[in-house]
């Protein structure tokens, strides 16, 4: 567990883990919901929006931060592939990365990352994505370093119990600056996860 941070100081300045939480709103019962990201209080850090482009029928997915100023675009390919784009509020720029998905079963999901653009065929992962979306597991790692990962929370004390699990902890480690990044990936793999279950 990482410790915490508020938005005056954000960003934090990187020589310790520092965590943020995750959670949905929803406007109805049958609403799919809208991620977002917050200290330990509510404060607002990210947030995801879904958006449609008029030259694309994709699934996509627009990251912004807590002044709704636009950071990544996710857009939804076939099988499990996604792209990343960098955004601002006035066009879309380049490519950032792309996720594909290596192993999809009941338990586990596995993605591999690569950053930027230009990769070949068979060319090595930047970053691996491996957990369960059900337990609220994901580790994204970098080699054999781990860059971030997400868990359930639960107090302390005599009879420790889980906190619902609507709401749950990304825990970020030192090294990795690309928090934005860190955000988008964890939509990717939470996608179409409800997370009253």
């Amino acid at each position: 567990m990482g410790t915490t941070t508020t938005p005056e100081e954000w960003p934090p300045d990187g020589q310790f883990p520092f965590d943020i939480f995750i959670s949905k709103r929803y406007k109805s019962f049958w609403d799919a919901g809208n991620i977002q990201f917050t200290d330990s209080v509510g404060n607002l850090f990210f947030r995801v929006d879904r958006s449609q482009s008029q030259n694309s029928s994709a699934c996509q997915k627009l990251i912004l931060d807590a002044s709704d100023n636009n950071l990544i675009r996710l857009v939804r390919l076939v099988k499990g592939s996604w792209q990343g784009f960098m955004v601002s509020d006035t066009e879309e720029k380049e490519l950032i990365f792309t996720v594909n998905r290596t192993l999809n079963t009941f338990t586990k999901l596995e993605f591999d990352i690569f950053l930027g653009d230009g990769h070949g065929e068979g060319a090595e992962a930047d970053l691996k994505m491996k957990g369960s979306a059900f337990k609220r597991s994901c580790t994204i790692y970098k080699g054999n370093s781990i860059v971030a990962e997400t868990s359930l929370m639960y107090t302390l004390g005599f009879r420790k119990h889980f906190i619902p699990r609507n709401r749950f902890r990304v825990t970020i480690f030192p090294g990795f600056a690309e928090l934005s990044l860190v955000v988008a990936l964890v939509v990717i793999f939470f996608d179409k996860r409800n997370f009253w279950v």
